[in-house]
């Protein structure tokens, strides 16, 4: 499957909250509650996706004229070298069709990656084993998710 991975624009922002949502509400309701996914959708509006591209380096996945992927690469917690990736999503119906390993690759081959000792994800519990067999290994040796609901991983080099 051929797709074009590139930066987000602002033109992005409707379809991309729109896919995200989509994909939190089919993907991710066997592991969390629907109270909590509606906090979660809630939260990830077009304009919060705006903002949130203005403080990383965020990638858009494109089949044709449709998004149907995103993730994003920034510092994390203004710590020198070290990162985290975010807003990590592909569509539904495009799953299982190496769309994620692609915006790994994206992420990994960003200059914030490269120059990072440290990169860490805050990963879903639906998203925690892909995130395994990428390479990332569980941070501090947690064994539950934490107050969020989320694993923190991370990969060193």
């Amino acid at each position: 499957m051929s797709v074009e991975i590139r930066r987000f624009q602002v033109a992005d922002a409707v379809p991309a909250a729109e896919m995200i949502s989509r994909t939190i509400q089919i993907s991710n309701a066997a592991d969390y509650s629907a109270i909590y996914i509606a906090q979660l959708i809630a939260r990830i509006s077009p304009s919060w996706l705006v903002q949130k591209a203005q403080a990383t380096h965020f990638y858009v996945v494109i089949d044709g004229s449709r998004l149907i992927g995103t993730g994003a690469i920034g510092p994390y917690w203004n710590q020198p070298n070290e990162y985290s990736l975010f807003t990590i999503f592909v569509d539904p119906e495009y799953q299982g069709r190496k769309i994620g390993q692609q915006i790994i690759h994206t992420l990994e081959n960003d200059v914030y990656f490269c120059q990072a000792r440290r990169v860490e994800i805050p990963a879903s519990k639906t998203a925690r084993n892909f995130y395994l067999k990428m390479g990332y290994q569980v941070k501090n040796h947690q064994e539950v998710p934490d107050d969020e609901g989320l694993y923190r991983l991370e990969k060193w080099h």
